[in-house]
């Protein structure tokens, strides 16, 4: 038991706190402790937040090996300059890891837009205002530049676009849910379905 408390010890002199950032100043090292090959093709970067944090990880490819934290700030919300801030802390430039996370994260990112704008795909030029041919148009034009002041782009990418970018399937698909129940007719028998199905959920949920 009294091991735990002082497990920190091993890896405080590898982070650091700055701007209300904690942050890894030293990924090779904490890697060498842990014992693992700080290989950047073997790890994915992980971006995600909670309501009351943003944090950092390096997730294994294969997940062979636990999860390696390199930052957390606390009250930090999803926005440009945070994500700025985070992959400078990291040294992201030094080590160029496959990035790990929803379309938010990767638009942000890129120096999209966020919301209901009308370019919102990094891939292609899918126009969300053209509900004509949302049904009807199978190939939308490739997007070919992430040029600020275009199409939907406001800042200068702060990643190469061509990098390969992983998004967590489930949760998409518990976002698309999510849209696709708040589109249903209220007073509808399908909604009234999905209502009974989850009865112990409030009615404003």
């Amino acid at each position: 038991m009294c091991f735990y408390r002082g497990r920190h010890e091993e890896f405080k002199d590898f982070f650091s706190q700055e701007d209300g950032v904690v942050f890894c100043n030293d990924v090779s090292s904490v890697m060498e402790v842990i014992g693992l090959e700080c290989n950047p093709d073997q790890w994915r970067l992980l971006i995600d937040s909670s309501k009351v944090s943003l944090k950092v990880l390096l997730l294994h490819n294969r997940n062979r090996f636990p999860s390696v934290p390199l930052a957390h700030a606390a009250n930090m919300k999803e926005s440009y300059a945070s994500m700025k801030l985070l992959l400078g802390k990291i040294k992201y430039d030094e080590f160029k890891w496959k990035l790990y996370g929803d379309l938010k994260i990767v638009a942000l990112l890129l120096g999209m837009l966020l919301g209901y704008i009308k370019y919102c795909c990094f891939l292609c030029e899918w126009d969300s205002r053209d509900k004509k041919n949302h049904y009807v148009n199978k190939l939308w034009p490739k997007r070919t530049s992430l040029t600020p002041g275009e199409k939907s782009v406001v800042n200068r990418p702060l990643v190469l676009p061509e990098k390969k970018f992983f998004c967590p399937p489930l949760h998409i698909k518990l976002g698309l849910v999510k849209n696709f129940v708040k589109g249903m007719v209220k007073t509808g028998s399908e909604f009234e379905y999905v209502r009974n199905k989850f009865s112990n959920v409030r009615t404003q949920k």
